[in-house]
């Protein structure tokens, strides 16, 4: 396999593709996370504009792509801003992409030592699950799709029975006042709100990678708006079901929810264990997105096979997922990679956008 674009996927298979890329960790911390920067029950309110904002980047990020059908970012940013700064961005994202994968292998670890296996050494846990997407990445976009197809449903499925059955404990009160504050801690929470939706990069792979080109704005619409939904319906019952003082002193705040109650006379009492268990699976598709991104954008740089650049991949992931020495520095890392991520997808393709415009329109004016 090379590094060509040739494995082509439909636009719902992009669509779930994206979703399950911003599905990750952050669901199971976001509630806590943006309450933090705020200090007030509209986080709600918050994940809507963040959402809203997305939606005008995303956009931005399709029609760039569009300029170069077949191509991804680390093919056309050459083209755009000349062949080594070209090199050097797709470098930079590449970093960036094997860091955030590391990020979320690990997370999954902290999550199944803290709930599932206690004592466990994390290398013991990370390992398999990094030949796991190591298998998975070999078989190309088009094998990794298929199973976000499949996990996917299962995910939002046990998701939405998750909220659906804490509605006894939801109170309507926990979230007022609203604007009881004013508007200056939603403009606090946004940061928070917009750093959740770090993976949005991908489109700028992604799209090449399409056999419908034309869908390609529908398709990537679709994919963020999944994300926003779900988001906003676990901040709305996190701090519904708990107040806004109990999730600010909640490491998992989300999971803490699903354990705060029993279904007796259910086959499944407690849903915490099958939650748990479910988004583990989503946590790792998460990790095999940004696996192959990396992957991708090293093969397509230095025009070298893609089968062996992850094999020699996979312990630079590794390296990646044991720096972080304690939970605290894991959530940190989070912070890290969602500034870098603010710039990454604000930033490069609002200036690809400019400087392909700008050079565009200089030769029409030439011509």
């Amino acid at each position: 396999m090379f590094n060509r674009t040739d494995d082509k996927i439909t636009s719902s298979q992009a669509a779930v593709f994206l979703t399950n890329t911003l599905l990750g960790a952050g669901i199971l911390t976001l509630p806590r996370n943006v309450t933090q920067a705020m200090q007030t029950p509209d986080a709600w309110i918050t994940i809507l504009l963040g959402g809203a904002a997305m939606l005008g980047i995303v956009l931005l990020m399709v029609k760039l792509c569009l300029q170069f059908p077949g191509q991804t970012v680390f093919q056309y940013a050459g083209k755009i801003i000349g062949k080594f700064p070209g090199k050097l961005v797709g470098m930079l994202l590449i970093l960036y992409f094997i860091v955030v994968a590391g990020f979320e292998i690990r997370t999954l670890a902290e999550v199944t030592t803290f709930f599932l296996l206690e004592g466990t050494p994390s290398e013991a846990i990370v390992l398999p699950f990094i030949w796991a997407g190591v298998y998975l990445v070999l078989g190309g976009i088009n094998s990794i799709a298929r199973v976000f197809q499949i996990v996917l449903p299962i995910s939002i499925l046990v998701l939405l029975v998750s909220f659906g059955v804490s509605l006894r404990l939801f109170d309507i009160n926990h979230l007022r006042p609203v604007l009881g504050s004013g508007f200056l801690p939603i403009l606090r929470g946004m940061k928070t709100a917009i750093l959740i939706y770090a993976g949005c990069e991908v489109i700028l792979t992604l799209t090449a990678f399409l056999q419908e080109p034309k869908q390609a704005v529908k398709a990537m619409l679709g994919g963020i708006a999944i994300p926003i939904f779900l988001y906003l319906l676990t901040v709305v019952f996190v701090i519904g079901c708990l107040s806004v003082d109990s999730v600010v002193t909640s490491t998992w705040p989300t999971i803490d929810l699903v354990r705060s109650f029993e279904i007796t006379g259910f086959f499944i009492e407690r849903l915490e264990f099958p939650f748990m268990v479910i988004w583990l699976m989503q946590m790792f598709c998460n990790f095999s997105s940004f696996f192959f991104q990396a992957s991708l954008g090293i093969s397509q740089i230095f025009n070298v096979r893609l089968k062996p650049v992850i094999f020699l991949l996979a312990p630079a992931i590794f390296i990646a997922t044991m720096l972080p020495r304690s939970l605290q520095d894991v959530f940190t890392l989070g912070d890290s990679i969602g500034y870098i991520g603010l710039g990454m997808f604000f930033l490069l393709p609002l200036l690809l956008t400019l400087i392909w415009m700008i050079r565009k329109k200089g030769t029409k004016g030439h011509a």
